[in-house]
């Protein structure tokens, strides 16, 4: 699909960005320049926003790219998709010249929100009701949705595995992975399968950017995806995996609350930032022989 501004692959790859939260704005207008390249927001929670918080909106979209990743969608639900809440969206993307529009692979409706993200079965018909779905909000939105993998904790029907299931969604609908890296680790625990097989799993050259995050480990093994503590070891190194199979591309690192001082948080985006510049060195030499 053609976009009418721009397209998830004409975004710089090796970039890092910061999710856009409304307790982080006076550290975020504060930052030194290059602690990272763009923000991300829920564009749903910044519609019509005027005031204080509209204001700080515009002088940061000055300073740095936006992209945006939605929660409203439900794209994996049965009541009719929000047309005018996507056209809206189309508005905000226009405007503010989005690179990328991302959404998760789940549902958070039924009569009204549910205000949670939650699983679908993995089967056939899944996936024919999910992909029309996307297809026809592509359609609106006039650009190329990235489709975020989500945490669950309930694994209703699975015909097929979770691997094969994304890879079918993104082929047959045509469009791209957010691939979260932290929601990854968190089922591979919680579901008893090994991270690293399943991004072997996915098909290479779908991958548009990456999330990482923190989760609370309840157990050994029940993992719980947050997004309030900083990104552990075993996310860390599942990032550089993901890196060296699917290439450098934009990378975020969401933070929902128990913010630290900046100056701590802000080692995790120049973490990223080394992540990025090593896989992408080991890249050239492989290339350069």
């Amino acid at each position: 699909m053609r976009s009418s501004v721009l397209s998830p692959r004409s975004a710089p790859t090796a970039c890092v960005g910061l999710g856009l939260r409304r307790a982080l704005i006076p550290q975020l207008e504060q930052a030194p320049p290059g602690d990272f390249d763009f923000l991300e927001l829920a564009p749903e929670n910044w519609l019509r926003i005027g005031g204080a918080h509209g204001k700080a909106l515009g002088r940061l979209a000055g300073r740095y790219p936006l992209y945006c990743h939605g929660l409203s969608l439900s794209l994996g639900g049965i009541a009719p998709l929000d047309e005018g809440l996507l056209t809206e969206i189309r508005g905000f993307l226009d405007g503010h010249r989005v690179p990328l529009y991302s959404e998760h692979l789940s549902y958070c409706t039924d009569d009204a929100h549910l205000y949670d993200l939650l699983p679908q079965p993995f089967t056939a018909e899944t996936i024919e009701h999910v992909v029309a779905r996307i297809r026809r909000a592509q359609q609106i939105l006039g650009r190329t949705m990235a489709i975020e993998n989500v945490s669950y904790y309930a694994a209703p029907r699975q015909d097929m595995d979770e691997a094969t299931f994304t890879n079918a969604v993104l082929r047959e609908a045509d469009c791209v992975l957010l691939l979260d890296v932290n929601n990854v680790y968190v089922n591979a625990i919680n579901h008893g399968f090994d991270p690293y097989a399943f991004l072997d799993a996915l098909e290479p050259g779908r991958v548009a950017a990456y999330h990482v995050a923190g989760h609370y480990d309840e157990a050994d093994d029940l993992k719980i995806d947050t997004h309030g503590a900083a990104v552990k070891a075993e996310v860390w190194a599942l990032l550089e995996y993901a890196y060296a199979r699917f290439g450098v591309h934009p990378t975020v690192l969401e933070r929902d609350f128990n913010f630290p001082d900046y100056a701590e948080l802000a080692r995790e985006p120049r973490h990223i930032r080394e992540l990025q510049a090593r896989a992408d060195g080991a890249a050239r030499r492989i290339a350069h022989g």
